[in-house]
């Protein structure tokens, strides 16, 4: 399994955002990436500087959203659909985005039942409840 570094992390996603605004090519990974980044206006200044990114501090105290993480959501959702792992969520989230006005506004609601699972799991020190999960997204699929 690939665990990358904070470091790691944020220089992928403004590697891939400045490839994108100089029209280089892009990995498959960076494509979906960058997909999302567009729909994120407000961290393009973040992405804008690699440096200044990987030395930031975000907290949630102050109100400030790591559009890292965020970014990250996007990508392991995608890839959680892509492959239907937990199975059963390609088709929760399906549904979910025939109840909602956008593909991008599903997501924030999936996020919202990952971080909570995620959230419960650590607390708790039990495993991930992949079933849970895609049961907090079809509730949310059915309101």
């Amino acid at each position: 399994m690939f665990a990358p570094s904070q470091e790691q992390v944020r220089r992928f996603f403004c590697d891939a955002w400045s490839k994108h605004r100089n029209s280089l090519p892009l990995t498959p990974l960076e494509a979906q990436a960058v997909d999302w980044i567009v729909l994120h206006p407000e961290y393009h200044d973040d992405l804008s500087d690699a440096d200044a990114a990987v030395a930031r501090q975000y907290s949630v105290e102050g109100g400030q959203t790591n559009p890292f993480l965020h970014l990250s959501m996007h990508l392991s959702i995608t890839e959680q659909v892509s492959i239907d792992q937990p199975r059963g969520i390609k088709a929760a989230v399906e549904k979910l985005v025939q109840r909602r006005p956008s593909l991008h506004d599903a997501h924030h609601e999936v996020m919202e039942a990952l971080g909570e699972m995620v959230w419960e799991s650590q607390r708790s020190g039990k495993p991930f409840d992949g079933q849970s999960y895609i049961d907090r997204v079809m509730m949310r699929a059915t309101r």
